[in-house]
């Protein structure tokens, strides 16, 4: 799926992934979404209208690089032991949680994009419309 030319990726996530949202806004550089560009509706610890839905643009905001996910406990050098799970941009070494949040210290200098969304339906997804009202 695209929005703008931009790859938008929609993840679901699990109970135990919507845990891991919480309890490390101290190593975030901004857990609150404060320098997003978000409705209220998406200023939440999951930055999304449904907490089990993830939809967040796929480009890292240093230099335009494409993340991958990272599951919780798979061996991966780059984020070290205890990881959560999220994603790490390769090129550059940033890391975002499972809301697109980025961690202190990294080059990105902000969250990953969440794109203007709207559900029509349990399945059904608009990308580009905001929820009306």
């Amino acid at each position: 799926v695209e929005w703008r030319g931009k790859p938008v990726w929609i993840l679901r996530r699990t109970p135990e992934m919507l845990a891991t949202l919480r309890g490390h806004e101290a190593e975030l550089a901004d857990p609150g979404s404060r320098r997003d560009d978000l409705p209220e509706a998406l200023r939440n610890p999951g930055r999304s209208l449904r907490p089990e839905l993830l939809v967040a643009v796929g480009i890292c905001t240093h230099l335009g690089c494409s993340p991958s996910l990272v599951a919780a406990g798979q061996p991966h050098p780059a984020v070290g032991p205890g990881w959560a799970g999220g994603f790490f941009c390769p090129c550059h070494g940033s890391t975002f949680d499972l809301a697109g949040r980025v961690f202190r210290n990294k080059p990105a200098p902000t969250n990953l994009e969440v794109p203007p969304h709207r559900f029509l339906g349990p399945a059904r997804l608009v990308i580009g419309e905001e929820e009306r009202g």
